[in-house]
């Protein structure tokens, strides 16, 4: 994944092999429209198509991570037809989902707000960190709308009861209640933000890239089941596919060896 120019709303950098992608409309903090969800799939996809990125960061520029809804959008959508709204609401679907399903682990940098589908960008991503003055808010009933296309993603992060608080009160919440309901990981101060993020990704650079695939395909496919035999069964041979694949013999030995495995990028200054 190249920095790529092309862009008008968003900004991405390919750096220390994380994949940076600003959302970059700070003048309307952010807000989400058919543009700027077309060109954030976009760099999305390319980032966990790219062998090159090993992490995805997604963050905001200016004083909002995403305020939610772009209001010349908003009056565009006032006159469409059911069936364009479903077109339209399908393409943000594919984002959140592209974000969620990724082979590569995700990482919301939230800063300032993170409304409505803001809010639903950082709840589809793996992991979100957040700076203590960010703010939250699933405002969709007070303009009589429903989060419909976030609702699966945020209902997954945050969990059933706090869902329902939040989707039916529409009241904003801060860093601390989104920590407490396990909506975000990490809270950091804002000065500090990017050293709690960058000592994530020091972690995840340390693991295997298709384990960290199989990982999460894991938690998705396991996610809610019953623990019965036939689960007992498909998690046995995920290791045993594992294991036996060319990462998971590169682990073992490193391991039986006591040195890195191939994966680990080497020390600043040291021969590579």
């Amino acid at each position: 994944m190249n920095t790529t120019s092309s862009y008008t709303t968003i900004e991405t950098h390919l750096a220390a092999r994380v994949a940076v992608i600003w959302l970059n409309r700070p003048d309307i903090r952010n807000a989400l429209n058919d543009t700027l969800i077309a060109e954030l799939t976009d760099a999305v996809e390319r980032a966990g198509e790219d062998d090159e990125v090993r992490a995805i960061v997604l963050a905001g520029r200016g004083s909002a991570f995403c305020a939610g809804a772009d209001l010349n959008w908003m009056k565009a959508v006032r006159h469409m037809t059911p069936e364009q709204i479903v077109a339209d609401t399908s393409r943000l679907a594919r984002l959140l989902r592209l974000l969620h399903e990724s082979p590569k682990p995700t990482i919301a940098r939230v800063h300032g707000p993170a409304f409505a589908g803001g809010l639903g960008l950082v709840a589809a991503c793996d992991i979100a960190v957040a700076a203590h003055e960010a703010t939250f808010c699933l405002s969709e009933v007070k303009l009589g709308l429903i989060p419909a296309t976030i609702g699966p993603h945020v209902v997954r992060s945050m969990g059933e009861r706090a869902a329902y608080r939040y989707m039916l009160t529409a009241e904003v919440f801060d860093t601390a209640e989104a920590y407490r309901i396990g909506f975000v990981q990490e809270i950091a101060p804002a000065a500090e933000l990017d050293g709690t993020i960058n000592a994530m990704l020091g972690r995840l650079m340390l693991a295997g890239p298709k384990a960290l695939e199989a990982t999460k395909q894991l938690i998705r496919d396991v996610a809610n089941r019953p623990v019965d035999d036939t689960l007992a069964e498909d998690t046995a041979r995920r290791i045993a596919a594992i294991r036996t694949s060319p990462e998971g013999q590169e682990g073992m030995a490193s391991f039986l060896e006591r040195r890195k495995p191939a994966w680990v990028p080497p020390e600043p200054g040291s021969a590579s």
